[in-house]
């Protein structure tokens, strides 16, 4: 079933494309200003572009997560500078804030207030911290940087300078300090702490970039360095061996421990996917079936079976101040307002799977891929928001809930993840037509 929630895109969408009509597709949103990326003079992005009315959500600051994925999404359409810019800015917040990661190096052990861990969400236009309590264990977030930065390194895009490698060098040795292959984190969710594949998946592809930075220019090595730790390869290798046998007990799975920590099926899997490419084939296929057979809805596809995240009347069951605090220290109350089959639906993995399939026919020219990049390609475009929505129509929203029994899009409209994500989709579904 193919929900369209605008019908100006009915015109438009077909079960087979054209390479010039997916082109019209794209010209059509860029003038309905859907893919519109508000830049902070910083360089940073706020996690959404949002009315008066929303700005309850807090989704005017800045995540580390959601800046690279945006970040990266600029890179792969050619806009380097912006995504460098971005990526620096970044660097700057940590280099500010870097005695986060040296007390935790120091001190050998893993703090037990989770706001001692490096912050992952902080003001965008200051690059400083917020005071307010908040799930800053996240070691996926981390990942992406020290992932995408290396990446530029290689690239050529970013020339770092010396103290920013002494800076980078934190990363893999914080992640040693805090065991990373055990250590229970946050992550992508911000929710209940546990071993999760999705983080450290990230982590792994983190010290595989960062390697790869080490092989293709060696001579960064000699700044890369903490007191009288340097970061060598075999460092490297060894950070990696510990998170790939682990990573591989728990795969295809998010978490393997038990009670309410295990959790077989995770949207944030698909990242591991792309655009990390950390998972060998076999593992990718069970996460790919796992997402659609279990989690995927007509609307979106839901994080996690049991999510009460925007649980079906959650405007009414919650005043605005209560909707997106920390709950991840006690998830009861939340998860008191769920019911089977009424998770919400995002709308930022609907896309990825496009690309994830876009690239299958890619390799292999297999009729069977192309079709399933065009069915998840449509999915995501039918998830713009039609013209009664408040923040306008045409937008990219963060997902979709049960109000009053029928699914509508959330406050957090549009959300630059998804519009991120969505720009990707259509130009990898260019670059199947190119063949």
């Amino acid at each position: 079933m193919l929900i369209i929630n605008n019908e100006k895109l009915l015109d438009f969408l077909q079960f087979t494309y054209t390479l010039q009509e997916i082109k019209i597709i794209s010209e059509f949103l860029e003038d309905q200003n859907t893919f519109n990326f508000p830049c902070l003079e910083s360089g940073l992005f706020s996690a959404a572009t949002l009315t008066e009315d929303a700005e309850y959500t807090g989704y005017t600051s800045v995540w580390v997560r959601d800046n690279i994925h945006v970040a990266h999404s600029h890179y792969v359409l050619g806009n380097f500078a912006i995504a460098s810019r971005n990526a620096q800015a970044l660097m700057n917040y940590f280099h500010k804030y870097k005695h986060r990661f040296e007390k935790i190096i120091d001190a050998g052990t893993v703090p037990e207030n989770v706001m001692e861990r490096p912050h992952i969400r902080f003001d965008g236009v200051t690059l400083t911290e917020i005071d307010q309590q908040w799930a800053h264990a996240q070691n996926d977030a981390l990942g992406y940087f020290l992932w995408f930065y290396c990446k530029l390194i290689i690239d050529g895009k970013i020339t770092p300078k010396p103290e920013d490698l002494k800076t980078l060098a934190l990363f893999p040795l914080y992640f040693q300090t805090i065991a990373y292959w055990q250590d229970e984190d946050s992550g992508h969710w911000e929710e209940i702490r546990k071993i999760a594949a999705s983080s450290m998946g990230v982590v792994v592809a983190a010290l595989t970039s960062l390697k790869e930075m080490l092989i293709a220019q060696p001579n960064l090595a000699e700044n890369l360095s903490y007191q009288e730790q340097t970061i060598t390869i075999n460092f490297v290798d060894q950070l990696l061996q510990k998170g790939n046998q682990e990573l591989d007990k728990i795969l295809p799975f998010e978490c393997i421990q038990a009670g309410e920590k295990r959790r077989e099926y995770d949207g944030a899997l698909l990242f591991l996917i792309y655009p990390l490419k950390v998972v060998n084939e076999n593992q990718s296929e069970h996460i790919i079936q796992n997402v659609s057979n279990n989690l995927q809805g007509n609307y979106g596809i839901k994080r996690y079976l049991k999510d009460s995240f925007w649980a079906a009347d959650y405007k009414e069951k919650l005043d605005p101040e209560a909707r997106t605090v920390d709950f991840s220290e006690d998830m009861s109350f939340r998860d008191s307002l769920i019911q089977e089959n009424q998770e919400a639906q995002w709308c930022i993995f609907d896309p990825i799977l496009s690309i994830i399939f876009g690239l299958k026919f890619q390799e292999t020219h297999q009729e069977k891929y192309l079709e399933q990049q065009t069915w998840y390609l449509n999915r995501s475009l039918g998830q713009l928001t039609s013209k009664d929505c408040p923040a306008g129509e045409l937008k990219c929203p963060e997902l979709y809930y049960l109000e009053k029994g029928q699914y509508v899009p959330n406050d957090v409209v549009p959300l630059l993840w998804t519009q991120a994500n969505l720009s990707m989709a259509l130009k990898f579904m260019e670059d199947s037509l190119k063949l």
